[in-house]
């Protein structure tokens, strides 16, 4: 839920280099898009990448990778009600009413992935699958402690690729360039993203973070950021109705994004993961990026997290109940 109180200033951070590849097709060089006092492609503003688009493919589509105009119309009203917070009931008593959210509305791809072309993200090795079964044990289980619960409940991140997949509220960001950085501050958990460009590498701390380090380039027109050094306490997936609260790589994840300005004003954000260790093969996704009108306001999520303390408090008062139950 939004805890409104408008942002006064971006704090700039340090980032570490990493080298990598683009996309031949999204780099071209263009006379008609916007540039910087200092000539480079202007991504400064405003932008929100909402959409009730799925990461993965429904099933019902499995052999398409777009919609027409007719389909992605009817669509969309059948997608918003499925997933409207407005459907309560005694087994399902809702969380926030449909007021509270931002949703956006589906787009012409079926899938946010579209790499593999199944629209799927592929299978965790085994022994990432063994790692995300233990925690997601202990998570869906009355919490031991707050290690239990994952990095969103925290207020901590939810990580990258996460923080940039859209969800169901608070998926905008506001882009500011200088000639040696850029920007990202996300309304979602107030990460603060850092990105030194080409000709500003940092000298490396060897101390891994929970959005890992990284590294921007210019080629062409697309901006290309290049992600490694992420904490292995970082590495989390954890998912809630087909929306992932965490999605955060861990020691051997790399990640690839690109940020291209199109000819109709929007962005065209997608990103690549690499991790060996994570993912039985790389994958992409492309999440289409659009201006927004509202100014970015804090997300106050520590300062009104009252669900930790309670969480915790009711876990210890219901094993207290059980024990007074036991020694009757």
């Amino acid at each position: 839920m939004k805890r409104r109180m408008l942002m006064a200033a971006v704090v700039l951070l340090a980032g570490v280099g990493i080298a990598g590849v683009g996309t031949a097709s999204l780099a071209a060089q263009s006379s008609t898009t916007p540039r910087t006092p200092w000539g480079d492609p202007d991504l400064q503003g405003l932008w929100t990448n909402t959409t009730t688009t799925p990461m993965e493919r429904p099933d019902d589509l499995s052999d398409r990778e777009t919609l027409s105009s007719e389909e992605l119309a009817a669509r969309d009203v059948e997608v918003a009600e499925a997933v409207s917070f407005d459907n309560i009931s005694r087994s399902n008593v809702g969380a926030y009413n449909e007021f509270w959210v931002e949703r956006g509305a589906l787009i012409a791809q079926t899938s946010l992935v579209v790499d593999p072309p199944d629209g799927q993200l592929p299978l965790l090795t085994e022994q990432a699958q063994r790692r995300s079964e233990q925690f997601m044990a202990r998570w869906l289980a009355p919490p031991a402690s707050w290690e239990d619960m994952n990095l969103y409940d925290r207020c901590i991140t939810r990580g990258l690729p996460g923080a940039m997949i859209p969800g169901f509220y608070n998926h905008n960001y506001l882009i500011l360039q200088t000639p040696d950085h850029v920007v990202v501050q996300v309304e979602m958990i107030h990460d603060a993203r850092i990105i030194p460009l080409a000709g500003r590498r940092q000298a490396q701390s060897g101390i891994p973070q929970w959005l890992g380090q990284s590294q921007g380039r210019w080629e062409g027109d697309t901006l290309v950021v290049e992600t490694a050094g992420f904490a292995a306490k970082g590495e989390q997936r954890t998912s809630l109705g087909g929306f992932f609260l965490t999605f955060s790589g861990g020691p051997g994840s790399r990640l690839v994004e690109r940020f291209t300005r199109l000819p109709d004003g929007t962005l065209d954000y997608r990103f690549t993961v690499t991790d060996p260790t994570i993912d039985t093969r790389e994958w992409t996704a492309a999440i289409p990026m659009r201006p927004y009108e509202e100014p970015l306001f804090e997300y106050a999520c520590h300062e009104g997290n009252y669900a930790m303390p309670n969480i915790l408090a009711g876990a210890r008062a219901d094993e207290a109940g059980a024990a007074g139950r036991q020694e009757r």
